[in-house]
C-alpha cells in the first residue's frame, strides 16, 4: 500500500514539473537575466566605492608622510610635499 502511495506522489510531482508552461519558463529566464544585470550593476558600484576609498586613503597617507618629513627635516609641510 505504501509503495502505491509513494508512486502516486512521485507521479504527481513529475507531472507538476513537466507541466510548466512556456510562459513560466520565459518568466524564469527573464528573472535570471534581471538578477544578473542587478548583480553586475551592484558589483560595479561596489568597485567604484572601493576605488574612491582607496584614493582617499592614499591622499591621507601622502599628507601624513609630508607632515612627518617636515618634522624630521625641520621644514614646512609645503616644502616637504615639494620634495
Amino acid at each position: 500500500m505504501r509503495k502505491i502511495a509513494l508512486f502516486a506522489a512521485a507521479s504527481a510531482a513529475a507531472l507538476t514539473l513537466a507541466a510548466c508552461s512556456e510562459a513560466t519558463e520565459d518568466a524564469a529566464d527573464a528573472t535570471v537575466e534581471n538578477a544578473a544585470a542587478d548583480t553586475e550593476a551592484n558589483m560595479e558600484a561596489a568597485g567604484d566605492a572601493v576605488e574612491a576609498g582607496a584614493e582617499e586613503v592614499a591622499a591621507d597617507a601622502d599628507a601624513a608622510a609630508a607632515e612627518v618629513e617636515a618634522d624630521v627635516q625641520d621644514e614646512t609641510t609645503a616644502e616637504a610635499q615639494a620634495d
